[in-house]
Parts: C-alpha cells; structure tokens; sequence
C-alpha cells in the first residue's frame, strides 16, 4: 500500500498547469512533490535512505528516534508540521525509526490518508465522467494519480467551454493538443464541442477543430458572432460526422457549403453532401435566399432547421428546401416577415414528415396559407401561428378537420380568432395539451367552455389579456385537473 501511495502523491504530469490556467479560473497552484512512504521489513538492515521532499525541514537530526507524525494537508498531500518554509525539492537522507516503531508508524501513515485515495480507479472515474470541462482540468492538478485519470480518452467525448471572457482559441488550442498525445494530430474520442457564448472564439479556434477532430458530431457555438463562413466550411467539410450544428447568433455566417478542394475529393457517387441533421441559424441575420439554396442543396439529410428572426428569407427560399430536403421535421420561421401564403404552399410539400412548424409574427400569412398546410401536413403535432393576424375561425377550422393529432398550438394575438373556431379545434382536435388564446380579443367563456368539454387532456391554457368570466376558467379547473390556467383575471383564484 505505500508504493501505491508513493504514486498517488508525486507531481502531476507534463502540460497539466499550462490547460488549467486556460480552462479553469482557479488560482491553484501545481501541486508539489510529497514525500514518499518509506517501506520497511523486518530483514531490511540499512538505516537511511534518499528521497526527494518539499522542504528541508523534513531533514531530521541524528538524535532523533523516530519520524515525526505527518499531517495531512487540505488538498490530501502529507506535509510534516515542523516544516517551517519551503525550498525547492533536494535529496536528503531520512533516518528510520528504531525497530520497535515500525507497524506503529505505518498504521498512523495509513489512518492519514484521505477517505477519496482509499477508491479504486473506476469509481474515480465514474466520479469524474459528470463534471464539466473546467473541473475535470482542476482534477488534473491535484496529484499524479488524478492526472492519469483526468487525462483519460473515455471521459473526452465532449468539451464544454463557456465564458464571455474565456480565451476560447486558446483553450481549444491546449485541450486539443494534450488530447493528441496518444493518437498524434487527431482526437478519435471527442464527439462534442460546445462553445457556446464565448466571443472571442475566431476562425483560428474551429480551424484547430476542424484539423483535430475528424470524429466530431455535435458543434454548438451560439452567439460567437466572429465565426465566418470560412471556418464553417472547413469544419462540415472535415468532419463527414458531424450532425448537429449550431451557429445561432452567429451574423457573419450566410450559407454552409464544402470547401473547394472537399469538393473536388469527393466522388461522383458520393456527391457534395453534408450529413448535418439538425441546423440551427437563429439570428443569422445576413442569411439571403441564396444562402438557404445552397444550404438545402448540400443538406438533403436536414430533418430540423430553426430560422428564427432571419429576416431576409423570402418564399423563394422555401421552395428550394422544399425540393431539395424532403425529410425535414421540425421547421422554424418565426419573425421571417417576408415569408407569406406561398412560402407555406411549399412547405406543405413537406407533407406527411412534418411534425412542427412555427410561423410566428409572419403577418403576411392568411387563411389560404393554412389551408395549405393544413391539406397536405395530417401530421402536424404543433404550430405556432401566434401574430399571424391574417388568421381567422376559417383556418382554424381547415387546421382542426385536416389535423385530429394535434398537440400544441398557439394562436395568441390573432383578433379574427373567436369561439366559432375555438368549437371546431374542440370537436376534431380533443387531444390538445397546450393551447394560447393570449390577446384574443374575440375569445370568450363559451369557447373556453367547448374546450374543456372535451379536450380532457389539456395542460396548459393561455388566456391572457382575454375578455373572459371567471366562471367560465372554473369551468375548465373543473373538467381539466391537470390543466395550468395562465389568466390575467384578479378574481379567478
């Protein structure tokens, strides 16, 4: 057990302080050298022996009989109370304790040791498997042991780094570097970079990505607002794994493509695919029409894509992603305003894979839109139409014959919506759970009232800043148990 001990608290390994100072805000200090347990037998004769030890003051004078007790330090490490400043580590000669002391001493080194040390290595690392980045680099530090286990490729799957003033390039830099010391110039493990919020992540960081991670699947780097296009299409184009992207908040980025010379590499059979799932380009105001075409075509496999507030999108736009990709899910196109009637004609294409669609505050969206929509997408789960103040008890009527699985959906601040289409929803949609009535001027009890009649499911209801009687949301308390009543009404407790 002390040569075990001897392991545990010597230095930590090579590179481990430069990735902490860059990861992690901790002040600490590399751990220094502890001295090792001296290990005696009954047939050992030699009465001295060399080691390397922090401080001169474990030198001990020949008169002395024994060692002096260790006391465990804060951080785990045996330091000896005598120890009056420190020095740089020096071999020194330690005397044993006479004969007699010999199991006496090793039970008081063995009761000093920290209850941690006394875990096996895979306990210690199922431990450290649940700590972010950050941690897991302050694990590093603490001593020899921790470092071997800290370091190791099965708990390097995902990085996660945040911080407005995290050196971002820096720290991807370093950790990749110390990540590729058993497979030289490529980290096989790590599927996941999550860099989201921190703004000084440039180009340099995802070119460092880019080279290093050629397994990569998961990339989110929202709101790094200095990423390109140029950095973007070195990642998809030598990560042919990489799934799920996330670059909202990102304004420099207008379109996703390969590079040239990926382009020309790849074969005819092949062709210029990227096989990105999930997309996410919220807030990506400089993305055009033309950027999305390019987008669709090189993405067939997109099954969700989320363009919130990318207000130069047209229908144009739709109509390529329409026709170039078929399997899409989930599609986002809130606060395009200059997404219209047509625009939806074309998503409707999508037909029978789409299952969520938000079309919130597209105020050029009407009833003959939604007719669309609703024809040819039966299998519509949500949709959010809120601000779609074109909307009427017409669309909604069209929504809840063609839609009987429908799920959630919201229609808040549309003022032509009144009870008429509320009856519908209610008669051919009784498996809502989530409906929003927000500013619905024209809603009143009797709407209410035919929805809890017999959507008995419902969870949530949204009636804010509607003109509604208490007793009509005593109505829905009573027939929907289950259900939370967001109101504005003081005398509806």
């Amino acid at each position: 057990m002390g040569a075990n001990n001897g392991k545990q608290y010597g230095s930590e390994g090579k590179g481990s302080s430069s990735i902490s100072s860059d990861i992690s805000s901790s002040t600490d200090h590399t751990p220094t050298k502890a001295p090792k347990n001296v290990a005696t037998t009954e047939g050992l004769d030699s009465s001295t022996r060399t080691l390397s030890t922090p401080s001169p003051g474990l030198i001990l004078p020949s008169k002395s009989s024994s060692l002096s007790s260790p006391a465990l330090s804060s951080n785990g490490h045996e330091t000896n109370s005598s120890s009056s400043s420190s020095a740089p580590a020096e071999t020194v000669a330690v005397v044993h304790p006479q004969p007699g002391t010999h199991t006496r001493s090793r039970q008081s080194k063995t009761h000093h040791h920290a209850p941690i040390d006394l875990l096996p290595d895979h306990t210690l690392l199922q431990i450290f498997s649940h700590l972010p980045t950050n941690q897991l680099c302050r694990c590093a530090r603490v001593c020899r042991r921790w470092y071997n286990l800290a370091w190791d490729p099965r708990l390097w799957g995902t990085v996660r780094l945040t911080g407005e003033l995290l050196h971002a390039d820096r720290a991807i830099r370093v950790l990749t570097h110390r990540l590729c010391q058993d497979t030289p110039n490529v980290c096989l493990t790590l599927e996941t970079v999550v860099v989201n919020g921190c703004k000084r992540l440039t180009d340099r960081g995802l070119h460092v990505v880019a080279q290093c991670c050629p397994e990569l699947r998961r990339l989110e780097v929202a709101g790094c607002y200095n990423i390109s296009n140029e950095a973007v299409f070195e990642v998809v184009s030598r990560c042919p794994n990489l799934e799920h992207l996330n670059l909202s908040g990102c304004s420099k980025v207008t379109c996703i493509s390969l590079t040239q010379e990926a382009s020309l590499q790849l074969s005819t059979l092949h062709g210029q695919q990227i096989s990105i799932h999930y997309l996410d380009m919220t807030d990506c105001f400089s993305l055009e029409d033309e950027g999305l075409r390019t987008i669709a075509s090189h993405c067939p496999r997109l099954t969700h894509l989320y363009l919130r507030r990318c207000t130069r999108l047209t229908d144009e736009a739709l109509r390529h992603l329409a026709l170039h990709c078929p399997s899409i899910r989930e599609l986002s196109l809130s606060d395009c305003r200059l997404v219209g009637d047509f625009g939806l004609r074309e998503v409707a294409r999508l037909e029978g894979c789409l299952r969520y669609l938000s079309v919130a505050h597209c105020t050029r969206i009407t009833d003959v839109g939604m007719r669309y929509v609703a024809r040819y997408c039966p299998r519509l789960r949500y949709l959010n139409a809120r601000g779609c103040e074109g909307l009427t008890d017409h669309g909604l009527s069209h929504l809840a014959r063609s839609c009987p699985k429908l799920k959630s959906l919201d229609v808040g601040k549309c003022p032509l919506v009144s009870d008429s289409g509320l009856e519908q929803l209610a008669m051919y949609c009784q498996g809502l759970r989530r409906v929003s009535l927000r500013a619905c001027e024209s809603v009143t009890g009797r709407g209410l009232k035919a929805l809890a009649a017999n959507c008995c499911e419902l969870q949530l209801l949204n009636v804010q800043d509607c003109e509604v009687s208490p007793e009509a949301l005593r109505f829905v308390r009573r027939h929907c148990r289950r259900c939370v009543i967001e109101h504005t009404n003081p005398a509806f407790y």
